[in-house]
């Protein structure tokens, strides 16, 4: 399993244990997020702490996790960037339509907020 799932009491934390959020990776991602998502949770978080890399397929699944969690009204938030995914998603343009925090324990504070 490329992804530890973590539902708590008013999110679900994803955290992907892969170096690469890739073509390999976001397409289980993916289905898994649709799968959580048909469950009714609102809230994901999604921690990319352990990712180096992240190319157009690993966006798509993070847009679709953003899509997913404000269909439903809830909150989509990710954590855990490195400088590369970073410097990626600021170059999609990604940071103005994304909630972005520092670690997971911000990003459930955000949630509170």
């Amino acid at each position: 399993m490329d992804f530890k799932i973590q539902k708590q009491q008013n999110h679900t934390l994803i955290q992907v244990l892969d170096e690469k959020l890739d073509t390999h990776v976001a397409p289980t991602l993916k289905s898994e997020l649709v799968l959580i998502a048909g469950n009714g949770e609102k809230n994901i978080i999604l921690d990319l702490s352990n990712c180096r890399y992240c190319d157009s397929s690993g966006l798509s699944a993070i847009l679709v996790a953003n899509r997913l969690a404000k269909n439903s009204g809830g909150k989509f938030i990710l954590t855990g960037l490195n400088e590369a995914v970073e410097r990626l998603i600021t170059i999609s343009q990604l940071d103005t339509v994304l909630n972005i925090a520092g670690t997971p324990q911000e990003a459930i504070e955000m949630l509170s907020e």
